[in-house]
């Protein structure tokens, strides 16, 4: 099966995916871009230097919490997990996705 190039995200996609993504639980980086790489079939795949920065301002803004725990393999990581102001940004974002994606779904089809 031919590769298809991994496409660029919308700005604000990948917070988005985060944010979805932490709704599960608390996870640590490899297991976040892990998840969305397998949820998305392996279309979108969310490279270490776009993920961490990603987190770092999502904790910034206090939409996410870090703290450092062992991983199932034995290793130190940081696992995020969403905060109750990350709840409400993740409600807030989504419902700005759904609204979007519905208007560019009419303008593919009827325009």
């Amino acid at each position: 099966m031919a590769r298809h190039p991994v496409p660029d995200l919308l700005p604000g996609t990948l917070d988005l995916l985060i944010l979805r993504t932490l709704q599960a639980g608390p996870m640590h980086g490899w297991a976040i871009s892990d998840r969305i790489q397998h949820v998305s079939e392996d279309v979108l795949q969310i490279n270490q230097g776009s993920l961490y920065p990603a987190l770092h301002r999502l904790e910034h803004q206090g939409w996410v919490e870090a703290e450092w725990a062992v991983s199932e393999l034995g290793r130190r990581a940081k696992y995020y997990r969403l905060t109750p102001s990350g709840r409400r940004q993740l409600t807030l974002e989504a419902r700005e996705w759904e609204r979007m994606s519905t208007a560019i779904g009419r303008v593919m089809k009827l325009a």
